[in-house]
Parts: structure tokens; C-alpha cells; sequence
């Protein structure tokens, strides 16, 4: 038994965007409303939708991300109070946030304000 190849994502998006036409068309031609005007307009609305994927797909290909993501952020020590955002974002609270700031700093929480 032999492996049949994947297509690739720019054939798929050209082959989902005539099959999305083909509905389209049909239904403006009969203009149906009736259960079969429903089927071609989802039909139509899941072609789209695949097509949009393998667009998506083809220009990622073309543009990859760069493989080591932290270089690019930059070192902790210029990062603000070396929090990542993970942590921002289990902080919900302004009081938890400023208490992080302030121990940072190493004020225990007395501000000169």
C-alpha cells in the first residue's frame, strides 16, 4: 500500500475557495430557501472557513517564529521587578501587585508615602 502525500496548504486553500464558490453560487442561481438553501450555505460558510485556515497555514510556513523566544525578550534584570506574565496575570489584585513591588525594592511595605 503506498502513502498518499499531503497537499499542500496553498492547494487546499484554492481548492476550498472554488469549493465555497460553487455553493455560493448556487444559491444566488435558485435562490432556495428552503432545508437544501441551508446545507449550501453551511457548506459554503465550513469552505470559507477551511480556506482561511490554509491561508493562514501557507503564511506561517513562509514566515517562521524564530526558534529561541527568550533571546528576544531580553534579560530578566531589564525586565520591571522580574515578574513574567505569568505571574502578572495570577496577580489579580492591585494590593498583591504593589506588595511585589515593595519587597522587590526591599521596603517590606513602608513607602515613604
Amino acid at each position: 500500500m503506498s502513502r498518499l502525500s499531503r497537499p499542500d496548504a496553498r492547494t487546499v486553500a484554492v481548492l476550498a475557495a472554488l469549493g465555497a464558490l460553487a455553493p455560493l453560487v448556487m444559491l444566488v442561481v435558485w435562490r432556495r430557501q428552503d432545508l437544501l438553501g441551508v446545507v449550501l450555505a453551511l457548506l459554503c460558510v465550513l469552505m470559507t472557513m477551511v480556506a482561511g485556515v490554509a491561508v493562514s497555514a501557507a503564511r506561517q510556513v513562509d514566515d517562521p517564529e524564530p526558534a529561541d523566544r527568550s533571546a528576544a525578550v531580553g534579560p530578566p534584570e531589564l525586565m520591571p521587578y522580574g515578574i513574567d506574565a505569568d505571574t502578572l496575570d495570577a496577580l489579580d489584585s492591585r494590593d498583591a501587585l504593589r506588595a511585589v513591588r515593595d519587597r522587590r525594592r526591599g521596603s517590606n511595605g513602608l513607602s515613604g508615602r
